[in-house]
């Protein structure tokens, strides 16, 4: 019996990141279709006849095919990962140098796609405010981040090795900001069911080295966020029922949170917080609205529905 799986699937960036998400949605075999989507339909084709040569030397039956955005409407998720071109110089904050920047991108990506129904997943970084903007832009009802996501199974794993578990028998959470405001949440963490210790100084040491020399050494993070993307996709387009760690609206904020999901329908489970952490979050929560406020005279005007 084979495994089920979406109709059609739509990537938006075609660069590294899109590349390595393209790729591992082609190895998953989780879309009948594979859209692409670029900054110039060239790059998009290009991508989608690399991917070709992939399936017929794999047997893989995705099929990739290049396209413009406008194209994508009947996809059932889409996955974001454009990147606007800048340098980024920054030692602190590091994935908020990117907000002005990718902000009129995502904008612009946003107004193409306002009538999608779909699931929408943002890789594209600062991933909590591209992911609040694309939402209140598109008003689309299913816009998830991945960036609490990745920061939680790195914690996960960081901790296992640290203190010579299973990764499998940690249970934990990164919630609030994907970056400096991330925030760890040690009170209910366990391993083997079993509240532990968390040597949190040695944990957000390597939390914040990880990716910087990932990056520093490959260009920039790609495996991870891909895996982040098809474990999301899998519990968003409801082909297994879990909790993910994801960006989303949450009592006026947006940040991330665990969502637990059942036949593709999200429901918040934010665990017990101590007092410290709570403070974080609402910390965190703040940073992100003030951030976002900031890159409102970067964007152009939304244009409004007319009706005839």
């Amino acid at each position: 019996m084979s495994a089920p799986r979406a109709q059609a699937i739509g990537v938006i960036g075609a660069g590294a990141v899109g590349q390595s998400i393209a790729t591992t949605l082609m190895s998953s075999q989780l879309p009948g279709r594979l859209l692409i989507a670029s900054r110039t339909l060239e790059q998009a084709e290009a991508l989608a006849a690399d991917l070709e040569d992939m399936r017929q030397a794999t047997g893989a039956s995705t099929r990739p095919q290049g396209c413009e955005v406008v194209r994508m409407h009947d996809c059932e998720a889409l996955v974001i990962a454009a990147r606007a071109a800048f340098t980024n110089t920054r030692r602190a904050d590091i994935r908020m140098a990117g907000a002005a920047a990718n902000a009129p991108l995502i904008s612009s990506l946003a107004t193409s796609l306002r009538s999608y129904q779909g699931t929408v997943v943002m890789v594209t970084n600062p991933v909590d405010l591209m992911t609040r903007l694309f939402a209140e832009v598109s008003g689309c009802p299913r816009v998830f981040g991945i960036g609490a996501n990745l920061d939680s199974a790195r914690y996960r794993h960081t901790l296992a090795r640290l203190l010579g578990a299973d990764p499998q028998d940690v249970r934990g959470h990164v919630i609030g900001e994907h970056g400096d405001a991330a925030v760890l949440c040690a009170s209910t963490t366990t391993v083997n069911g079993r509240t532990i210790e968390v040597p949190l100084t040695r944990v957000r040491e390597e939390l914040r080295t990880r990716p910087t020399c990932i990056s520093e050494h490959l260009g920039r993070t790609r495996c991870g966020p891909a895996g982040a993307v098809l474990s999301t996709l899998h519990k968003t387009l409801a082909l297994a029922d879990g909790t993910e760690e994801l960006t989303t609206a949450y009592r006026g904020d947006w940040l991330g949170i665990p969502l637990h999901f059942t036949s593709g329908r999200p429901l918040p489970c934010l665990p017990r917080l101590n007092p410290d952490e709570s403070r974080q979050l609402a910390a965190a929560a703040a940073k992100l609205n003030t951030a976002y406020q900031a890159l409102q005279p970067h964007l152009a005007p939304i244009p409004q529905e007319t009706t005839p």
